[in-house]
């Protein structure tokens, strides 16, 4: 029989469109159409020299597509204009229009004797696609428009008002520091909660049209709906998954509903029973955080000991004239204390670390490889907080595990799934201790008095606990979206359904119709699945427990700190550097000794001190909502 591999490369060379990536500079409606996926004729069935050659060329191709792509968001983000918006949306069909050829076609090598990598990248190729493209050119630049459009919005999104015959318009952030403030008035909290999520609204027809679009990519390249695709990507059935993820939230429910049980108690001490009545959710705009998922800023209200002052990371900062980029130096010292290298020059020189005062940009931090070989770079507005110095460790991970893998084929380059690479910068923060803070000179000596201790267990829960169920229940309302369960029309009764459900939270007045409050949220408009910060919530602490018993740490995990430690570094940078070349199950067991399941009793560890605490001061109150 012939060989088919002169006829598969050109087939994939034409999905590949490099004359559409090369063209980015034009709008994307002038770029050439690229030729529609197609399988081989039947006639000459493809060989496994054909499919060892079209991942050699997919590696290559995808790479370059991927460099494209990411050059353009990355300018698009630090510098939000129509232009900008262009060239990312041609660069994004451009790889779109290559994966939506590619994926069927590798389905074509299916049954071959391949090894077990090569099956693997096909699997990948095939699994890992956060937003499949209609193979009609049209339909996928049109998809490709709205996704630029929808994160620019963001973006650029501004609350504006008229406040003594004068319009005020605040951004996220000033908007943000709004609900943060504890001498506000309730008036003002709900003005700043509710401006916000008023910016969202005009997108809610272009997401409509984008779940569509995108929709009818996942049936062309085999799946059901979107959904279906993104939940098909962690080595297991889809519907495992979901049931994986239903045990994991039992798991951590009781544990959720104890800490809300006790800040609803404080909140009503504070506002009134009326206003927060026991037994009912809570007002969302009282929790400090736009979307109820963090309250870190309720601490000194819920703190166990209001008197007994925590370690003042931000106070530090600032007492030792430490910059942005200095921030970012302590979580590279972290790293390298491990044994791991420092980061290259280039990522000094190109990240960008605070908000530039003459262009709009996407402050939500985020870590980069554009070319996916360690052009890696950091875009944050860094402002000294301490939220700041833990969410430079964070995306340090992102940084760190991207240098590990940089040499592999390019389908290997992500994390042993999605979760993992979400959960390695906060296994990492929490070794953060007051121990560590002290070893770094940010203090001159840790309080160590069970007083302080659970006092630094609330300001932890607060983060990490209070994250679980609204990192459940976004993509659940998703999966419903893209499934059709969930209707355009019913879009923000779902959405409060699901966080009344999950968080106990609801809005601080009936929202407008028409309103789009899921849209406030970036990863919505962003197209960024959300499920991998809810596993990354309970895998950072397992993580954390195997790398401290790496460490001979012995005591409470709450007071283990890796820092300095290399042989906990060499069995991180070995996780590291496997990418997503096997399943997520062998890396786990590589990493843990064996544990073969993400495992939600380590984080019940951490918090145990705090937990039995809070079972004492729920004591005869009312819970649950």
């Amino acid at each position: 029989m012939p060989s088919s591999t002169p006829r598969a490369l050109a087939l994939l060379a034409a999905a590949a469109v490099l004359p559409a990536a090369a063209c980015a500079h034009e709008a994307a409606t002038r770029c050439p159409d690229p030729a529609p996926a197609a399988a081989p004729p039947a006639a000459t069935a493809p060989t496994v020299a054909d499919a060892r050659a079209f991942l050699t060329r997919a590696d290559g191709e995808l790479r370059k597509l991927i460099t494209d792509a990411e050059r353009a968001g990355f300018v698009s983000q630090t510098y939000i204009t129509h232009d900008t918006e262009t060239i990312s949306a041609a660069a994004d069909s451009a790889l779109m229009a290559w994966i939506s050829a590619a994926v069927p076609l590798s389905r074509t090598f299916g049954g071959l004797a391949l090894d077990a990598k090569e099956k693997r990248q096909l699997a990948l190729l095939q699994s890992r696609i956060a937003l499949p493209a209609p193979a009609d050119p049209g339909l996928r630049d049109e998809l490709a428009t709205l996704a630029s459009r929808l994160d620019g919005h963001y973006g650029a999104a501004k609350a504006c008002r008229t406040v003594a015959g004068k319009e005020q318009c605040r951004d996220l952030d000033e908007l943000t520091s709004a609900l943060q403030d504890p001498k506000a008035s309730w008036d003002e909290l709900e003005a700043a909660w509710t401006g916000w999520h008023d910016t969202a609204a005009e997108t809610k027809p272009l997401y409509a049209r984008f779940v569509e679009l995108a929709n009818q990519g996942a049936r062309e390249i085999g799946y059901g709906d979107l959904g279906e695709s993104w939940r098909a990507g962690y080595d297991m059935p889809p519907a495992a998954f979901e049931a994986e993820v239903e045990r994991l939230w039992q798991q951590v429910r009781p544990l959720y509903e104890k800490l809300h049980c006790y800040v609803r108690r404080q909140l009503t001490k504070r506002w009134g029973a009326v206003k927060v009545p026991p037994g009912a959710p809570i007002p969302a705009h009282l929790l400090g955080n736009m979307w109820a998922q963090d309250w870190s800023s309720l601490f000194p209200l819920v703190a166990p000991y209001p008197k007994h002052a925590p370690l003042d990371i931000a106070a530090a900062l600032a007492r030792k004239h430490v910059d942005a980029q200095g921030v970012v130096r302590y979580a590279e010292g972290f790293f390298v204390s491990l044994g791991l290298p420092k980061l290259p020059d280039t990522f000094w020189e190109r990240s960008m670390f605070v908000k530039p005062r003459d262009r709009e940009v996407v402050c939500h931090a985020s870590a980069w490889d554009l070319t996916y070989r360690g052009d890696v770079r950091l875009k944050m507005c860094i402002q000294g907080s301490t939220d700041d110095f833990l969410t430079a460790h964070h995306e340090l991970g992102h940084i760190y595990y991207y240098l590990a893998y940089k040499d592999a084929p390019t389908l290997f380059q992500d994390g042993a799934n999605d979760g993992f690479h979400e959960a390695i910068g906060d296994a990492m923060a929490l070794s953060v201790t007051p121990e560590y803070l002290v070893k770094v000179g940010l203090f001159d000596k840790a309080p160590g008095d069970e007083q302080a201790m659970l006092n630094e267990q609330m300001k932890r829960a607060l983060e990490k606990v209070a994250f679980l169920p609204f990192g459940r229940l976004i993509d659940q309302w998703r999966f419903d979206v893209f499934s059709g369960k969930t209707t355009p029309a019913d879009y923000n009764a779902a959405w409060w359904a699901l966080k009344r459900q999950y968080q106990g939270v609801a809005p601080p007045e009936a929202r407008p119709e028409g309103a789009f409050d899921p849209g406030a949220k970036y990863h919505v408009p962003g197209n960024t699945p959300y499920m991998r910060y809810f596993l990354a919530a309970i895998l950072q602490f397992q993580i954390h427990r195997a790398l401290c018993k790496a460490a001979g740490h012995e005591g409470p995990l709450y007071t283990c700190s890796i820092y300095g430690d290399v042989e906990a570094g060499k069995r991180l940078e070995a996780l590291l550097e496997a990418g997503s070349s096997q399943p997520w199950q062998d890396s786990l067991a590589a990493l843990t000794g064996g544990e073969r399941e993400m495992d939600a009793t380590a984080i019940l560890d951490y918090f145990e001190p705090l937990s039995r605490w809070l079972d004492q001061q729920n004591e005869g109150q009312t819970c649950g909502w």
